[in-house]
């Protein structure tokens, strides 16, 4: 099994930074993109930022400029650097993660989310 480990939401004021981890963990073979999507309520879970395994990143228009995706594949890891926040970036975060598990059959793991709440 594949897990996913995230840290770092929290509450900040609007202007603000946090710094968001994943770690990903277990029988990987292979990781291929990850990336991080968010649901605020009453709203659909969307996609954020996403990096593939030689660092080609994609945004959301809503935060080009303002996140950084970042990945440190000796360490199965994705950081996600939110600076300049408003409160419309107030949402459960989820880290995602697809690539080959041990046994070669593919993967599509999502976290199990971490809070980041923006007060303006």
């Amino acid at each position: 099994q594949v897990q996913l480990a995230e840290s770092g939401g929290g509450l900040v004021q609007a202007g603000g930074s946090l710094r968001l981890s994943c770690a990903a963990s277990g029988s990987i073979f292979r990781l291929n993109v990850m990336g991080w999507y968010r649901q605020a309520p009453g709203m659909q879970r969307e996609l954020v930022a996403s990096i593939t395994n030689s660092g080609s990143a994609n945004y959301a228009d809503s935060v080009k400029g303002r996140f950084t995706i970042s990945r440190d594949n000796a360490k199965n890891t994705v950081y996600l650097q939110m600076n300049s926040l408003k409160p419309e970036d107030t949402a459960v975060y989820y880290c995602n993660a697809q690539g080959l598990k041990g046994t070669l059959s593919s993967f599509n793991r999502y976290g199990q989310g971490t809070q980041v709440t923006v007060s303006s």
